[in-house]
C-alpha cells in the first residue's frame, strides 16, 4: 500500500486494503457528537474501532483525541463509551491524558464551569512498544548522584548509591495549547477546515509513541496536520478523508511544507 499519501475515501475503505499488524501509531480526533458538519462524514464507531485493532502492530498505539457534548443539561459521555469500546476490542487503555486548551470551542453550557479540555486516550495493543516521554517539566531542583548507607535491622550498614535528579523531568498527563490562528498552526490553510488539532499535539505524540521511519495514519485526515508532523519528525503517513476538499487543502499543506 502506497505511503505518504492521503486517501480521498472512507476510513473502512482505507483499512479494509491494510494487512494485519501494519500501523504504528494512530493520532486522530473524530468528529464527536455532531458538533461540527463535516462534508460527506459519517462515523460507524464500532466497525472503525474494530479495523483500527487490526491493523495496528503489537506494541502500537491509538491516540484519540474526543470530548463530550451537552445535551438536554447532561454530558453524552460518548468519550467514555468509546474508550471502553476500544477496551472490549482488545486495546489496554495506557493513560487518560487531557489536552487543556483556552476556555472557548464547542462544548459545554451556560450552567456549568466553562469546558476546558478534551480527552487524549492512549490505548495500547499490547505493551507499548515505542516511549520517548518528553522530559520539559522543570524539577524543583537537580542534584548528582551520591553514595550513602543504610542501617539495616540488624545494625549493620548497607551501602547505597542514590540516583540524581536532572534539570528537567517528565511531563504530566496535562497537556495545555493555545489555539486560534497563530497558536494552533502558522499555516493559515489550515483554518479553511472548521476543527483542527494544534500541530504540537500531533507533533508530541508522534515524538512520544513512534520512531523515525515509523508509520502514523490519521483516519480522520482533516487538513492534515498529523501527516505534517509526522513526515517533520521523518515518518511516513497515511490519511483517510472523505471530502475532496479536505484532501485538497490537506496536500496543499503537505505541499507547502516539503517546498520549506
Amino acid at each position: 500500500m502506497e505511503t505518504d499519501k492521503i486517501y480521498c475515501e472512507s476510513n473502512l475503505d482505507t483499512m479494509a486494503r491494510m494487512p494485519d499488524g501494519f500501523v504504528d501509531l494512530t493520532v486522530t480526533s473524530p468528529p464527536y457528537d455532531n458538533l461540527r458538519e463535516y462534508k460527506g462524514y459519517s462515523f460507524p464507531f464500532e466497525e472503525i474501532a474494530k479495523e483500527l485493532y487490526r491493523v495496528t502492530k503489537a506494541g502500537g498505539i491509538v491516540v484519540w483525541v474526543v470530548g463530550d457534548a451537552t445535551v438536554k443539561g447532561g454530558e453524552t459521555g460518548t468519550s467514555f463509551r468509546q474508550a471502553l469500546h476500544f477496551m472490549e476490542c482488545g486495546f489496554n487503555l495506557h493513560d487518560t491524558m487531557i489536552y487543556e486548551k483556552p476556555p472557548r470551542g464547542a462544548v459545554g453550557n451556560n450552567k456549568s464551569y466553562w469546558q476546558s479540555f478534551e480527552y487524549m486516550f492512549v490505548l495500547c495493543k499490547g505493551s507499548p512498544k515505542t516511549i520517548n516521554l518528553i522530559c520539559d517539566r522543570r524539577n524543583k531542583e537537580s542534584r548528582e548522584g551520591d553514595n550513602g548507607t543504610k542501617r539495616l535491622e540488624n545494625g549493620d550498614l548497607q551501602r547505597l548509591k542514590r540516583g540524581g535528579y536532572s534539570e528537567y523531568g517528565r511531563r504530566t498527563n496535562v497537556w495545555r495549547y493555545g489555539i486560534g490562528k497563530g497558536q494552533s498552526t502558522k499555516d493559515v490553510k489550515a483554518f479553511e477546515h472548521p476543527a483542527i488539532f494544534p500541530e504540537k499535539l500531533a507533533n508530541d505524540h508522534i515524538v512520544s509513541w513512534s520512531n523515525p521511519n515509523d508509520l502514523v495514519y490519521d483516519p480522520f485526515m482533516g487538513s492534515g496536520t498529523t501527516a505534517k508532523m509526522a513526515l517533520a519528525n521523518g515518518r511516513h503517513f497515511i490519511g483517510s478523508e472523505i471530502s475532496r476538499e479536505y484532501v485538497d487543502i490537506a496536500n496543499e499543506r503537505i505541499n507547502n511544507f516539503l517546498l520549506q
